[in-house]
């Protein structure tokens, strides 16, 4: 998808965020049924990440298409959350999605000298997701970490997946 300049007042890419999404949930669609399916991503992977987390408290893509992939934990790394200026509406008018983002587990961390993607747009990411029934939500930030991963960030993930997918014992 083109990403475009990151401000709330830019528009989104909706054919190239469906496309995107629809791309990775068919990959996850190959899975066994028995797999707990999960979803992260750095940077404009981790905005694909958040996209796809609200097409499945959703339902749907925002073309309508359903989205049918069951994901059980979603992980954004340094990245934004696109379409967050109607997501709010569009999960409250239904309590089906509004069920669906309250029990998504979601965590978001982000450095505070990130110069690719500003603190600011993750910190207002991770509002928005909050403020639209996202309550299952994580946000760490690392301070005086631009953009780009830490070993104590790897580390708090593992920590973070194995709890929520209750993977204790099976490394």
């Amino acid at each position: 998808f083109d990403a475009g300049e990151l401000s709330e007042e830019s528009p989104d890419d909706w054919e190239g965020l469906d496309a995107s999404a629809a791309h990775i949930a068919n990959f996850l669609s190959t899975e066994p049924s028995d797999v707990k399916v999960g979803i992260g991503g750095f940077s404009m992977g981790a905005a694909m990440a958040l996209y796809s987390a609200t097409a499945c408290a959703l339902g749907r893509y925002g073309n309508g298409i359903p989205y049918t992939i069951n994901l059980r934990a979603v992980v954004g790394l340094s990245g934004w959350l696109p379409g967050s200026r109607g997501l709010r509406n569009k999960i409250q008018v239904s309590h089906e999605a509004a069920r669906r983002a309250a029990s998504l587990p979601i965590l978001l961390s982000h450095g505070t000298c990130d110069d690719v993607v500003p603190y600011k747009i993750g910190e207002k990411s991770a509002h928005s997701l909050n403020t639209a029934g996202f309550w299952n939500l994580t946000f760490k930030n690392y301070e005086g970490i631009g953009h780009y991963t830490v070993p104590k960030e790897m580390d708090e993930v593992c920590n973070w997946l194995t709890t929520k997918l209750c993977l204790e014992g099976s490394r």
